[in-house]
């Protein structure tokens, strides 16, 4: 593509990425340009100025080199489910530009790092139920040699077994996606102001999306309980479960399902969740328990307080400063990855 083709294309992107209408970033720029003129920059009918670039540069929050950096990366195609019906047409169209950014930089700095991570599911049977999924998390608890006790970060494992995970401010509605881009790069979507276990729970179901292979036949709804059954397995398996809480019982203390929290990271109400799934408590103790959860504010609050340590995707910004520090990649060309400034850059980058 020619300079003024790669232009066009970075500055419509980012447009869309940021959520933005040509009447919204000509607001944004103080009425410096028209909406006509942003249509022919996006249409490649029209070149701006330095002055113009700087404006934009600001008014998208990106570095100038980002609107010139050239595409290393061809997108065939990128699906998410048909099932979110809370995501915006705007809204996917945001998350599908970010999606795409974060891939074809992703890409180029692994090539550089030679540190590309091959994704291949280790679930190969068909799934028809939970029994199925039992099967399946075993599979992936094997393959990945986590054993059974609690997995430390979900998302540091996802990203180490080839999994591109990405975080999105998003509205409280939306709780993530996953899709595989080009039939290849497998990426997991976050809501970016979830708490801790929150995140795991849904990475974790994601991924079960990824890996799982649906019997023909399975409603989407039961394809959603299947992947919320396989993220509280993975979190916590049915044995282990037993073996802290017991087969039956009537009630449960907080401080038990604390316990649990803090060493599994997975939220209280999952587990309550849990133990009525697996027959540990009654039906009827569920929906008391339901009940006063929404009558109690004191109870509520204890519920849903997040106590298991911050996670967030990490590696991709660690390779960038890899490839640097080694000096695979300039500063600027660092900043550009970042999609930071060079002066922040230089700022972040300390070698001991």
């Amino acid at each position: 593509m020619e300079p003024n083709e790669i232009f066009a294309q970075r500055l419509k992107n980012a447009r869309v990425m940021k959520g933005l209408s040509m009447d919204d970033l000509v607001h944004r720029m103080d009425h410096i340009v028209s909406k006509m003129t942003v249509s022919k920059y996006e249409n490649c009918q029209l070149s701006p100025n330095s002055s113009v670039l700087v404006s934009l540069s600001r008014a998208l929050d990106l570095p100038f080199d980002y609107f010139f950096r050239p595409f290393t990366l061809e997108v065939n195609s990128v699906k998410f489910r048909k099932n979110n019906k809370k995501l915006s047409a705007k809204l996917e169209n945001s998350i599908k530009e970010t999606m795409l950014d974060l891939i074809e930089r992703y890409i180029y700095i692994e090539e550089i790092c030679h540190a590309a991570v091959n994704f291949k599911s280790p679930a190969t049977d068909i799934v028809h139920n939970n029994e199925d999924v039992k099967k399946a998390v075993r599979q992936v608890r094997a393959a990945w040699d986590i054993g059974s006790d609690g997995i430390l970060n979900v998302i540091e494992l996802l990203e180490e077994h080839g999994v591109k995970v990405m975080e999105f401010d998003a509205p409280g509605s939306f709780d993530g996606l996953s899709s595989v881009v080009n039939g290849i790069y497998p990426v997991v979507i976050l809501n970016k102001s979830f708490s801790s276990e929150r995140k795991r729970f849904t990475a974790l179901h994601e991924l079960g999306h990824l890996i799982l292979n649906f019997a023909s036949g399975i409603s989407e709804s039961d394809e959603e309980k299947l992947c919320n059954f396989f993220a509280s397995e993975m979190l916590i398996s049915e044995e282990v479960f037993k073996r802290r809480l017991g087969i039956t019982r009537h009630d449960i203390s907080y401080q038990e399902l604390k316990e649990l929290q803090i060493r599994f990271g997975i939220s209280c109400e999952a587990l309550m969740h849990k133990a009525r799934l697996y027959d540990v408590i009654s039906e009827q103790r569920y929906k008391t328990f339901r009940v006063l959860k929404s009558k109690n504010a004191v109870l509520k609050t204890m519920i849903e307080r997040s106590l298991y340590p911050a996670e967030e995707s990490c590696r991709f910004v660690s390779l960038v400063y890899k490839a640097l520090s080694s000096e695979l990649i300039t500063v600027s060309k660092a900043a550009s990855l970042l999609n930071q400034s060079t002066e922040q850059v230089r700022k972040d980058l300390t070698l001991v």
